[in-house]
């Protein structure tokens, strides 16, 4: 029995244009299309099937080519205008089409973190091990480092690192819990989405939130690192007084645009539904999805476009001012979760010991290295992997970095050239996974 009652198999078939038709089941990820902006309203449609979304309503009694309507809905009906995220698609086969969940067992991806003890020291990774020899896709490379909180009251989050060497094929996932920032370290991503798709390269990050379906495809070993957050989507910091301009510039943001493929075959849905995972089959493809518009869609950025804020003078401005996204508490400047980082700037406060200064702080840092070398410990943290500062634990450069930064004669400098260092920061205690330190 298929989980939506009265499924009627080929009936549910819509007739598409004859023209193209060769197009329709193409996955080749060539010369992609994007929208430009955060938060915005967008509107696509697939070009292979002119006039698909509608004009003037959203849930029209008859879809042109015989589609059906269907909102994804990211924030409650009733959500101030200001903060409603929502949109409409309109598919070929309604998403409710699948066979009953069953679960699927996955023993790195867990929220169980309350098992192990708590471990306030100071923590590092090495490069967690890419698999060789055997195939490992993105759903089973995923592995659960630290989180806080717990999804089934919507309030916390996680850290993720994935590690995988295939596609995920005829695989989808959705993570009912909520929003997933992936940060690639090492090979390119190439992910499809009932949105459209998109080419995700180390130093750039993508969102794909709650609900949304897609699917990982690599063509060799891959490496990166996931933030999950529970409470809400991510947002552009506040500017203040820095004005209208500067940091992650809206513009820099990416959704894609529409794009459907009209396979059936036998595909496997993967839920993320309280912290575990289920599996479903259903006899088509999800990526079938031909126009949507709204504003809850998945999006990417480059980090390279990032407007480096600092200091002109002397001393350090806080590493806030590095943030690209937030996910706000609902303590005003306090955030569920932050993603900062630290790129390539120029270096010219006078009389001012430059690298990060040490630091005991209320909120939790986890620490990845994309590429290069972190200015501020140059050895033993290596790109593909990590360090845990939790809260109120000192941190602060090596003592090599210390000794070199005192004695340098200072001037304007390029630091951080060829490095793209990240920090997912929290207003939350984390606790490790139990095995999270044999990772690496």
């Amino acid at each position: 029995m298929h989980s939506l009652c009265g499924s009627r198999g080929r009936d549910w078939q819509p007739e598409l244009p004859q023209e193209g038709s060769e197009g329709v089941n193409s996955t080749k990820m060539n010369n992609l299309e994007y929208q430009s902006g955060f938060g915005n309203e967008f509107a696509s449609e697939d070009s292979r099937c002119p006039g698909s979304l509608p004009k003037g309503q959203n849930n029209p009694q008859a879809c042109k080519y015989g589609l059906y309507a269907e909102q994804l809905s990211g924030t409650a009906f009733t959500a101030p205008r200001e903060t409603n995220q929502r949109s409409w698609l309109y598919r070929l086969i309604p998403s409710a089409k699948h066979e009953p969940f069953q679960p699927y067992p996955q023993p790195f991806l867990t929220s169980r973190w309350g098992d192990q003890p708590p471990n306030p020291n100071q923590m590092r990774w090495k490069p967690f091990d890419i698999p060789s020899g055997s195939m490992m896709d993105w759903v089973d490379g995923l592995r659960t480092v630290a989180g806080a909180g717990d999804s089934k009251s919507r309030h916390g989050m996680a850290v993720h690192v994935y590690t995988c060497n295939s596609p995920m094929g005829d695989r989808a996932m959705y993570n009912a819990d909520g929003d997933f920032l992936i940060v690639p370290q090492q090979g390119s991503l190439k992910i499809t989405t009932e949105f459209g798709r998109m080419l995700v390269n180390p130093n750039e990050i993508c969102i794909i939130q709650q609900g949304i379906r897609f699917k990982v495809d690599v063509e060799g070993p891959s490496r990166g690192y996931v933030l999950e957050v529970y409470d809400d989507h991510f947002v552009l910091p506040n500017l203040g007084p820095i004005g209208a301009n500067g940091l992650a510039n809206p513009r820099d943001f990416l959704t894609p645009t529409a794009w459907f493929e009209d396979r059936r075959t036998s595909f496997d849905i993967i839920s993320k539904y309280q912290g575990c995972l289920f599996s479903a089959r259903q006899d088509h493809s999800p990526f079938d999805v031909v126009a949507w518009h709204g504003n809850y869609a998945p999006y990417k950025y480059d980090l390279a476009n990032f407007c480096v804020i600092n200091s002109v003078s002397f001393d350090h401005c806080d590493p806030s001012i590095f943030t690209v996204l937030t996910c706000p508490s609902s303590k005003p400047g306090t955030a569920i979760a932050d993603f900062v980082i630290f790129p390539p700037r120029w270096s010219v406060a006078e009389n001012t010991f430059r690298p990060p200064y040490y630091h005991r702080n209320c909120m939790s840092e986890f620490m990845g290295l994309i590429l290069g070398k972190y200015e501020a410990k140059e050895e033993g943290f290596c790109a593909g992997g990590a360090t845990l500062h939790s809260m109120m634990t000192p941190h602060g450069p090596d003592a090599k970095c210390f000794q070199d930064w005192t004695n340098m004669e200072l001037g304007p400098i390029k630091v951080a050239e060829g490095t793209q260092a990240f920090m997912f920061e929290t207003s939350l205690s984390w606790l490790l996974r139990s095995g999270a330190g044999d990772l690496q």
